[in-house]
């Protein structure tokens, strides 16, 4: 049995008749079938790969070389693949959220390696505090959005 939550983006594309963007958050105390999952990662691209990798360098992220212009970004045992590949709805349209333990300590953390004078295209927001819980967004050089945040319990 697992234990954990599960985040489920989905993002209706902006060339639509409307604009829409659905975000669901469905919290899963356990789940009655066990696939042994070990991970899950996602793909990113990026509009200047060196600048994209430097940029998750900085953010604290480890870096494994990998073939096919592609990196595996990862800070312990969580991480994502950065692609020197760049379509700009899809890049425009690509979310990841980042859970952690405490989103004020981040936040004044990542504040403090002053990203947005280094990358010109980063933007970095104030928490917003919800019923659900607290986050805070960012936005890499190529646009990718961030959500960095913590559940209430």
């Amino acid at each position: 049995m697992l234990s954990h939550r599960l985040f489920i983006a989905v993002v209706k594309a902006k060339n639509s008749t409307k604009q829409e963007i659905f975000v669901i958050f469905y919290v899963i105390k356990s789940l009655k079938m066990n696939h042994n999952i070990k991970s899950i990662r996602t793909f990113i691209g990026a509009k200047n790969y060196n600048l994209s990798r430097q940029f998750y360098l900085d953010f604290g992220f480890e870096e494994i070389k990998i073939p096919y212009k592609m990196s595996y970004f990862k800070c312990g045992e969580f991480g994502f693949y950065l692609q020197d590949a760049y379509v700009k709805r899809w890049v425009d349209n690509s979310m990841i959220f980042l859970e952690v333990q405490n989103v004020e300590q981040h936040l004044d953390d990542i504040n403090k390696l002053n990203l947005i004078t280094k990358y010109k295209k980063v933007k970095i927001s104030e928490i917003q505090y919800n019923d659900w819980g607290n986050e805070y967004f960012i936005h890499d050089p190529s646009g990718v959005l961030w959500h960095i945040g913590e559940f209430k319990n």
